[in-house]
């Protein structure tokens, strides 16, 4: 009965994830380019070559895109994880408006993501941007600064943005922790002198461990893949200061027709996914155990 119940899942993986996934792999180890694609027979199998070119080319620019893609995805999580977890002790509070104020931070989750890389986009913009009409009013800058034109600041942009998209679900899963932890045991505390921080580094981090993990492992796998965002901002510019390897990937494939090559820079990206996805299923089964 069980297996019966699980076919249809195990079927959709096989057909709509493991078939392209099997595909793409091997796309990765051949010289497919817009001349061969539709022609099997003049795909040369060339091993690793795409893997070696990739990695060993003058300005590798997947190298670049690899320690970009490193850059945006801690420089997300770690203020994801901080506002969100901040948030979510707030709204674990019972105040007026608790529901409606929670309610409203979901916006920013809720929001198509090509949306809201447009409403970035425009923030930002060096004329008329209303990031640069704040700053100027606030006399933190005496000119309009072209946040998403100079590679210094692009990768900033990028980052602010991601992160405004990315605080609900850190939010909402953090929330969720907090109400498993019984309030007889912020009661005894109290009772014992505790303070605010004692309780909170000693009670309440320690039992939402779990929460925690999840939240930054399954965080890290989101932002590491993250392509539209980045795309619609910057399209991996300035001068590649923002490209990552999903933009590097989809610009090799469909813009320059490297189809091979396009494979392999995806498949490295896959490959460090699945480190962090073994890693959280690791965590997930130590958890269990120590249960």
């Amino acid at each position: 009965m069980g297996v019966a119940f699980a076919m249809p899942a195990v079927i959709y993986m096989l057909v709509f994830i493991g078939y392209p996934m099997l595909q793409n792999i091997i796309l990765g180890f051949k010289n497919v380019d817009v001349f061969t694609f539709s022609k099997p027979d003049m795909q040369e199998f060339v091993g690793l070559k795409n893997y070696m070119e990739l990695f060993t080319g003058k300005n590798s620019i997947l190298t670049k895109s690899i320690t970009n893609t490193l850059i945006f995805t801690i420089g997300s999580i770690f203020f994801q994880f901080i506002i969100g977890f901040g948030l979510a002790l707030l709204f674990n509070k019972k105040f007026k408006g608790n529901s409606f104020f929670r309610g409203a931070t979901m916006i920013s989750w809720l929001l198509p993501v090509t949306v809201a890389g447009l409403l970035f986009k425009f923030m930002f913009a060096s004329t008329g941007g209303i990031v640069n009409q704040f700053l100027t009013q606030l006399h933190l800058i005496d000119a309009p600064i072209d946040w998403l034109l100079e590679p210094h600041t692009a990768m900033i942009a990028i980052i602010i943005a991601n992160i405004w998209i990315g605080i609900p679900f850190n939010m909402m899963l953090l929330t969720t922790g907090l109400t498993t932890i019984p309030e007889e045991i912020y009661e005894s505390c109290s009772l014992d002198g505790a303070n605010r921080f004692q309780r909170l580094f000693q009670i309440t981090i320690p039992m939402i461990k779990p929460a925690i993990m999840s939240v930054l492992t399954l965080g890290f796998v989101y932002t590491f893949k993250v392509f539209d965002l980045v795309w619609v901002m910057t399209k991996g510019g300035p001068v590649n200061s923002t490209e990552l390897v999903s933009t590097y990937a989809y610009r090799l494939s469909f813009e320059e027709f490297q189809f091979s090559k396009g494979a392999a820079a995806a498949n490295v990206l896959m490959i460090i996914l699945m480190v962090v996805g073994c890693f959280y299923i690791k965590l997930i089964n130590d958890e269990e155990e120590a249960m």
